[in-house]
């Protein structure tokens, strides 16, 4: 009886010492498995796959095999190239903070690269598109009512481009970001010094209205701004300041503000600002 007690034990221990082995085998099967789906691949391999992927819009398999190309030719003679399309893979992805890091990379460990330029540039671009999602892309919203902050980063890239580079190529684009950029945030302005006028905090509303005259001027936010410094003056009985303002006004802008707030407005965007999910 204790033998065959102790032949069942063994034949047990046996049976799952073979069944261990089995998981294990599987376990190194399928990382070897992933590991030979690239085993014949060369360098031209992969980036015409990544390519593929980029222009299918499959950006997550695009970084797969661009960071595969990386680690398997760090120092190719296109390695460099292959870091901005890694940059340009995350921003796609919208992946912001991967891309930003990735062209702090390529800029610090190839700062005389031809290409470098680009992503300076690329930095603006992931800053100026940051945070646009469905409801952006479908619907009237205001981006001048957002945080700024974005917007800020993107005005800083692009200033940094055109100062480092201003015979790049993409200089004129960077230009004209940089003057939408202005005008979103001069209006941002102009909303926060509305609040203010709103909750009667009248020297807050003034001081910003005041910041949007003196920083951002040529922008159309201007006479929206001087119509609110004009007023916190009134407010404050302050009329001599109030006058200046408003003869300042009348000078400049004698038929009103020649680019509405909403140039283009629609019903969707009165029924948008009515609803105030932006305020």
């Amino acid at each position: 009886m204790r033998l065959i007690l102790i032949k069942f034990l063994f034949i047990c221990c046996l049976g799952w010492s073979l069944q261990g082995c089995e998981t294990l085998k599987n376990f190194v099967s399928s990382d070897t498995d992933t590991e030979d789906e690239y085993v014949d691949w060369n360098s031209e391999k992969f980036r015409q796959e990544a390519k593929k992927a980029v222009e299918a819009g499959s950006y997550e398999k695009a970084i797969k095999l661009y960071e595969a190309l990386e680690s398997r030719y760090p120092f190719g003679e296109e390695s460099a190239q292959t870091q901005l399309d890694i940059a340009y893979a995350y921003y796609k992805n919208n992946d912001p903070d991967s891309a930003i890091a990735a062209a702090d990379r390529f800029i610090k460990i190839n700062p005389r690269n031809p290409s470098v330029d680009y992503a300076y540039y690329l930095k603006g671009l992931v800053n100026y598109n940051r945070g646009i999602g469905f409801i952006d892309r479908f619907l009237p919203t205001d981006i001048s009512q957002r945080d700024p902050g974005s917007a800020r980063d993107a005005l800083e890239n692009f200033a940094d481009l055109i100062r480092r580079f201003p015979e790049s190529k993409y200089v004129a684009d960077a230009r004209q970001r940089m003057i939408a950029l202005k005008n979103n945030l001069a209006m941002h302005e102009v909303h926060v010094a509305r609040f203010y006028m709103k909750r009667k905090a009248y020297i807050a509303a003034a001081n910003r209205a005041s910041n949007v005259v003196e920083k951002y001027q040529r922008t159309p936010a201007v006479p929206f701004a001087l119509q609110i410094m004009q007023e916190a003056y009134t407010k404050l009985d302050l009329p001599e300041l109030s006058k200046d303002v408003a003869k300042i006004y009348e000078l400049n802008y004698p038929n009103g503000p020649p680019v509405p707030e909403h140039k283009n407005s629609t019903v969707s965007h009165q029924v948008w600002d009515f609803i105030g999910l932006e305020k």
